[in-house]
């Protein structure tokens, strides 16, 4: 946060790695040959390789297995997210279109976006939080 005028503002800070700045895993190497491997495109992730990878293959294979040519992506979207709940958990969400904008808050590990074809996918998962079924205290005024 910064301070402009008397006012704070949020302020962006984005860093750029060129490929003298870190190496890559045998593992980020492997996920990459996947994608390319898929046309699928990697844009950003903090999830472990494995979840990627599987995130990956679910999209291109249910984008493939679609019979028109322009896919549904509100079942393409909901097969991500109940197979993801269903294999790492619930609170798992997907968003999938070709242009959409977000900004979201994600569990550490649960959150990937990619591209497949000209079609983006923001997948990413939340924290449950059990309701009790205790009635909220009064409202004082």
């Amino acid at each position: 946060m910064e301070k402009t005028g008397g006012d704070w503002k949020e302020k962006q800070v984005i860093q750029y790695y060129s490929s003298s700045d870190r190496k890559s895993t045998p593992e980020e190497l492997q996920l990459a040959a996947i994608a390319v491997s898929l046309n699928v495109r990697l844009r950003s992730a903090d999830m472990p390789i494995a979840m990627q990878e599987r995130a990956l293959r679910l999209a291109r294979s249910l984008f493939d297995s679609s019979s028109s040519r322009r896919p549904n992506l509100t079942l393409l979207a909901r097969s991500i997210k109940k197979e993801f709940d269903r294999w790492y958990g619930l609170a798992w969400h997907c968003v999938a279109g070709k242009s959409f904008g977000s900004f979201v808050t994600h569990s550490p590990g649960g959150f990937v976006y990619f591209s497949v074809d000209s079609y983006s996918f923001l997948l990413f998962k939340t924290e449950v939080h059990l309701i009790s079924n205790d009635p909220p205290p009064p409202c004082r005024r």
